[in-house]
This record gives structure tokens, sequence and C-alpha cells, in this order.
């Protein structure tokens, strides 16, 4: 009797507890119906999806929201606020929602041209009008690309060119004057490539520009007789001056020096290098040469004393005596007026060599930045009669657009998925869409930080688009497969590198929620274990702008650097760090993508000095910590730098070998 109790008892639990989870199933399946309406109107599923997949359709809804602000509770972080409140007690100060998922190649910043037909024109100014037009432009090139128009486009035309280039080329005087003293190289040059000048230089006349004088005194004339002879390279973007990849100046009657002289440099990114002077004096054998020459030939004599001592005697001389005596000669120097040469310029190993009439002149290493392919043109102008020009040796096959030579389409160069929580600093950086090798080294340099590796620290490549259909069909490839370039959706202009810093904020503000926003150039190496530990040195929660900064500066009003009135109305510039690298606080690019937004935020072609105005607008609002350093190198590297500009893809790879294997910030001079 007892076990049949016992069973009876058993029964009936057994029944209740089938009651009860049948209870709660049901409870179960009736939440979640309420719910699925929910997770729906907060945009997850398909519909965010959409968003990602139509950035530029004017009628969906993220344009329509976007443009006006409306995204700020549309995101995960509304439906999960304790990741919110987690994220805001990280960073120190208080954040907003986050706005959008990732875009693994679109920019979320948006321009709404529409803007401009409900406001009076005159409350924009010149630039926002270049600008509308440029994003106008790039939007329907970017659907063209989606659709697949402009691939087919291309392959046709690469089916319908010419695969293989002349390994020569040559003009006459007259050819090379109507063609615009440009003689096109079309596949570049190589080891051995050679180019041949044969001209008469023009007899010297009066010279009253202070540019060339260098004189004070407006009515003291100068007689003068100079040309250049310039390698250039192919337009990077619109709006920018070729690259000079080799300046060639003689001045047969001198400058400042007040005897003759040949000054070599180069033109990069519009940043002309440290000039090359040849002035007479041979390059001692113990200084660097170039293909075992030496860099300068010696063409001048001192009464026949040839030593260092009598070198610095004749410099005291002449600061004491003026120009009244004259240098005798001991090779006469390379150009004559109204007497024919023979220049022949050929490529080496570790430079470029000059010969005139069969003897060296000078010799002129590799620059960063240059290889020798990209030089596509020879431009000679001046005081000089071109009678012919011949190239030879020239490579068969245009190397200069090639990306699969820059490119290692390894699964271990590409970048590590974002991760969920906010990262310490996020790291924007500008570069051009033909900029294939650039990009390559900085992913095989500096973004193999462990930093970078464990996602503390993001960095990803801002580019718009570009003039050639080609170069943006392989560029959605290499985003595609390396996953860390973000397309900025405008028409590449050299006065709208502004665009692109508004575009960094957006995405360390709004996708990875970065507590720190670093913007620097695809020729800039980052120490990012120094910019971290220069941005410590401000306390958590402030707002802080770190750089290399520039105080009082004025704007240059004349020359090729000139500034209107119109542009830039004050005398000064706010105090503004160099743009090869610096850093600002979460707030201030908050306070930048909404201004930009709103279509409030002033606009100047001078990117960094933008940066510097937003900051001083920002600041008179909320103090602002400015954190001044050199070592955010303006040109080239110092040792112990935390950014080194100017560098070249051998010159990321060799800086980032010194750091693995000395564990020293250690600049690289490579050719």
């Amino acid at each position: 009797m007892k076990r049949a109790k016992f069973d009876s008892v058993m029964s009936v639990s057994r029944l209740r507890s089938i009651q009860v989870l049948m209870g709660l199933l049901f409870l179960y399946f009736f939440l979640v119906t309420l719910e699925i309406p929910l997770i729906s109107k907060l945009g997850f599923g398909l519909e965010s999806y959409e968003l990602i997949s139509t950035p530029f359709d004017n009628n969906s809804k993220f344009s329509r929201l976007n443009s006006v602000g409306e995204l700020s509770g549309s995101s995960q972080d509304s439906v999960f606020p304790s990741r919110v409140m987690s994220r805001r007690a990280k960073m120190g100060f208080s954040l907003p929602h986050r706005k959008m998922v990732e875009f693994k190649r679109i920019s979320g910043l948006v321009f709404d041209e529409k803007v401009f037909d409900s406001f009076d024109k005159e409350e924009f100014s010149e630039l926002h009008k270049v600008v509308r037009d440029a994003f106008v432009a790039g939007k329907k090139l970017f659907q063209d690309i989606e659709s697949g128009k402009v691939q087919g486009e291309v392959v046709s035309g690469t089916q319908n060119r010419t695969e293989s280039c002349p390994d020569s080329v040559s003009l006459w005087g007259g050819e090379f004057v109507a063609g615009g003293k440009i003689m096109v190289i079309p596949c570049g040059m190589t080891l051995g490539s050679h180019i041949t000048v044969v001209g008469t230089p023009r007899w010297a006349h009066e010279e009253k520009d202070p540019k060339i004088t260098l004189v004070k005194d407006d009515d003291e004339t100068v007689m003068v007789s100079q040309f250049m002879m310039e390698l250039q390279g192919l337009k990077t973007v619109d709006g920018e001056d070729p690259p000079r990849i080799l300046h060639f100046n003689p001045r047969l009657k001198g400058d400042w020096s007040g005897r003759p002289v040949i000054e070599q440099n180069t033109c990069y990114r519009m940043q002309w290098g440290s000039a090359m002077r040849c002035d007479g004096w041979k390059s001692k054998p113990s200084e660097d040469t170039v293909d075992g020459q030496v860099k300068c030939e010696k063409w001048i004599r001192d009464d026949d004393d040839h030593s260092e001592e009598s070198k610095a005697t004749w410099w005291l001389k002449r600061l004491i005596g003026g120009r009244t005596k004259k240098v005798s000669i001991d090779w006469p120097y390379p150009f004559v007026e109204n007497k024919l040469f023979v220049l022949t310029v050929s490529a080496g190993l570790e430079g470029y060599h000059i010969n005139v009439d069969g003897r060296h002149i000078t010799s002129f290493p590799y620059r960063t930045g240059f290889t020798l392919e990209d030089a596509t043109g020879l431009f000679v102008n001046g005081d000089i009669d071109v009678h012919s020009v011949f190239a030879a040796s020239l490579p068969s096959t245009h190397l200069s657009f090639a990306p699969q030579r820059h490119l290692e389409m390894l699964p271990k160069w590409q970048a590590p998925p974002l991760p969920d929580e906010p990262v310490e600093l996020f790291i924007g950086i500008l570069s051009a869409g033909n900029h294939f090798s650039e990009r390559m080294a900085v992913r095989k340099s500096w973004m193999q930080h462990p930093s970078l590796k464990s996602s503390n620290v993001v960095a990803r490549f801002f580019v718009a688009m570009h003039g050639r259909k080609e170069i943006n069909v392989e560029l959605m490839k290499e985003a595609e497969f390396f996953g860390d370039i973000v397309i900025v959706p405008y028409m590449d202009n050299y006065d709208l590198v502004v665009l692109k810093t508004v575009a960094i904020c957006e995405y360390g503000v709004r996708t990875v929620t970065a507590k720190y926003v670093m913007k620097c150039d695809d020729d800039t190496f980052v120490r990012i274990d120094a910019v971290m530990k220069e941005v410590k040195k401000v306390p958590s929660g402030r707002s802080l702008y770190v750089g290399n900064i520039n105080y009082y500066h004025k704007p240059l009003r004349h020359g090729k650097w000139a500034v209107t009135y119109e542009e830039w109305p004050e005398e000064d510039y706010p105090p503004y760090a160099n743009g090869p690298g610096y850093i600002i606080s979460f707030d201030i690019a908050e306070y930048v993508v909404s201004e930009f937004e709103k279509h409030k935020l002033r606009l100047f072609k001078m990117e960094d000095v933008s940066m510097g105005m937003w900051v001083e607008q920002f600041n008179s609002s909320r103090p602002v910590e400015y954190v001044h350093s050199l070592k955010f190198c303006q040109f080239g590297c110092i040792d112990d730098y935390y950014t080194a500009h100017y560098q070249s893809p051998r010159q990321m790879i060799c800086l980032w070998r010194k750091l693995l294997n000395q564990g020293k910030p250690q600049c690289c001079n490579v050719r």
C-alpha cells in the first residue's frame, strides 16, 4: 500500500510539472511574438543590410535619415543600453549612441546636395560648391562601378589597347615645342634607360623678378640665363601638379652666389625636397656616392690650391670683397651661352647620372616616393632652344599602373575584424586611388603592430574616386580583399582632401567609437606606442589636440601657394597641427561631423589648417589641451620620431625592421 501511495503522489507531481512547463513555453512564445515587430522597428535583419548595400539611393531610409541626423537612436546600442553604459565608463567621458554598423568599403559621410536648392546660394562658399559637384560626380561613378558598367568599359578598353610600348622615342625641336615642350615617355624608364637633349642656351637677359634675382632694390637688374629639365610623373589627383622626379636647373650667370651653379631637386606631393647644389667644388669621395660616381664634379680652381683650407679662405674673401674678384676656370662650366651642348641623363641602380658633351657632371640619388617607371614625361623650359630629344632603352610594358606588382594578396595582410567594444585609437590614413605600393608598405610595416592585431587600435585607408576608371576597378578589388579601405564617394581633388579628414572623424565616432582619432598620410610611418604615450600625458576625459603645432602662421598672399582674401580673410591662421600626423579626442571629432552634416562646417582647402580652425571653434565652448611635439615630423624623419613623413615604401619597411630588430626608432636613408 505504501508503494501504491508513493506512485500516486509521483504521478500528480509529474502532471503538475508538465503543466508548469507548458505554461512557461506558452508564455515564451507569446513574448517572442510581441518582440518581433520591435526588432524590425529597430533596424535589424534585412532592413539593416539594406542600409549598408544602398548608401547612395536618395530615396533610401539611410540617405533620408542620415542627412538630417535621425539615426542617433537606430543602432544596436539602443537595444543593448548596458553596452553603451560600459563604453561610456571605459572612455572617461559621455558618448552618444553609435549611429551605424561597420561599412567595409563605403564611408558613412553624407553630403546632401539638395540643401543648395533650399538655401540662398550666397550662404555657401566656392569650395562648398566644388564639394557638391565632386559628390555628385563621385556618386554617379560609384553607381556605375557597382552596376558593372565601368568594369565592362575597362575590359573593352584593355582589349583594344596596344599592350607594348616603344623602346625608344624621338622628337625634333619643332615637334617638341608644338607638344608643349613635353615628350611623353609611354611606359616610364627602367634601369639603363637614357634620354639625350640637344640644345643651345640663349644669351642672358635683364631680369627684375626678385624671386629669380633675389635682389631687394626694385630698380636693380641682373643678367640671367637659366633653364630647367624635368623628369615628371603622372598626375595623381585633379588640381595637383605633376610630381617632379628630377628637377635639373643650370644657372649660367649664377644666383645669390654670383657664379654658375646647377641645382637639382624633387617635388613629391607638391612639396619640394632639399636642393642639391653643384657650385664648382667636387664632392668629397668620402661622401655618399651614386653608383660610385661623385654627386658633383669640379669646374673651378682658386689660385691652383685645391685644399679645404683654400676653399674656406675663398668663401671668406668673397664675404669681405664681394663679387669683384673673378673666378678662374679649371674645367669650364658645362653650359655656355649660344653654344650647342649634348646632355644625357641615364638611370642607374642608385640614381640619375648626367653627362654633358661626354663628361660626367652630376649624379642625383633617387628620392623618396618615386620609382623609375614613374618618370613618364620629360619637360624642358627656360632660356634654351631645344633642337632634338631622344629617349632609348625604355621598358616595353607599362609598369606605373600595375597593382599586381605591389599588392600581396595574402591573408596575413588582411585587417582583423572590428571589435565589439570601443577602441583606444582610430587611425585614418589619407591615400589616393593609385597609391597601391604605399598602402601595401603600410600594411607590411607599422600596421603589423600588436595593438592593431589585437584591435585595441584600428587603422583604415580613406580613398576618394579616381579620375581613371581602371584604377577604381582595381581599388574596389583591393578594398574587398584587405578590408582596410574606406571609399569616400566623391571625385578626388587636391583642394578637397579636407573631406577625407571629415570622413575619418565620422568613421572614428560612429563605426569604431574611438577614444582618440588620428589622421595621417600613406607616406607617414607611425610609432603607435610612442603616439599613445604622448596622448596619455593628458588626463582621461579632457579634450585634446596633439601634434606638431604651428602658432601665428600667416597665409601666403602671393606665389604658387597663394591664398586669396576671399578664401581666408583673416591675417593669421589659428594654431594647427601639421597634416602628416595629429590626434584629436572623440568629442572634437564628433563636433566636426555634426557641424558638417548641418552644413555649418567652414571648409578650407588646407585640411590641417581646417582642423585647427574647427578645434579653435570647439575650444570656445569647452577647453582643449594643445600638446605640441616636433617628433611628429613634418618633413622626413628624425631619430626617436613619433611619426616620420615622406617615407617611401622601402623606407617604411626599413623603419619597421629597425624597430623589430634593434628596438630603436632610427631613420632609414634608403634610396
